[in-house]
């Protein structure tokens, strides 16, 4: 009330509350629990082999999917060499046009600067993106990157040395795009040999 001054303790008043019965003797467990049936043995152990078996369950799926993951990333990744690779592959051709080209001019030419220009930057932007130019003379034959056009004896060369290059060869992250066109030398006498 307004004006009225309080000097003594506030009193409460007790609230009584019915006595209870104890949670295990009402069935009850925890805060609000329900009343949990009794299982017998054989139930538990029921729970305990479905309880394993939706675990592997769980871990097979999530195994299968990180496959599955793995899969398609590296999928995505071959999809994008391929890609890279035809690309590649179709600009071989131009390098061979102006390496002739650069053959049959003579350097002083202005027209001739331009083209090894071109030739020079092409071969840069090729050679930063993997690809990689096979030019073997001197080394053995290799049938895996080499096409031999011709075998024939060549003084101070070994058999099975490339000896003479007529087209370079070229691959990309270990993918042959063109097997190198060679000359191999052969142990012996006698002409040259056409390989078909």
């Amino acid at each position: 009330m307004k004006g009225r001054k309080h000097d003594g303790p506030d009193e409460t008043v007790p609230v009584a509350t019915p006595p209870q019965e104890p949670a295990e003797e009402r069935g009850l467990t925890g805060v609000d629990a329900a009343p949990v049936p009794a299982l017998t043995r054989e139930e538990i152990e029921a729970l305990r082999r479905e309880r394993d078996e939706l675990r592997e369950q769980v871990l097979r799926k999530r195994a299968e999917f990180d496959n599955y993951r793995k899969r398609v990333e590296r999928d995505r990744q071959q999809a994008g060499t391929d890609a890279a690779a035809a690309i590649f592959k179709g600009l071989v051709p131009t390098l061979d046009n102006l390496d002739r080209a650069l053959e049959s001019g003579q350097p002083n030419d202005p027209l001739w600067e331009g083209m090894d220009l071109t030739r020079r930057e092409l071969l840069a932007f090729l050679e930063s993106q993997g690809v990689e130019v096979h030019d073997p003379v001197g080394r053995p034959f290799d049938p895996e990157a080499h096409q031999a056009l011709s075998h024939e004896p060549v003084a101070g060369f070994a058999d099975g040395t490339v000896v003479e290059v007529f087209r370079k060869g070229y691959s990309y992250k270990g993918r042959l795009l063109r097997p190198a066109l060679v000359k191999v030398a052969k142990g012996g006498h006698g002409g040259t040999e056409a390989v078909h």
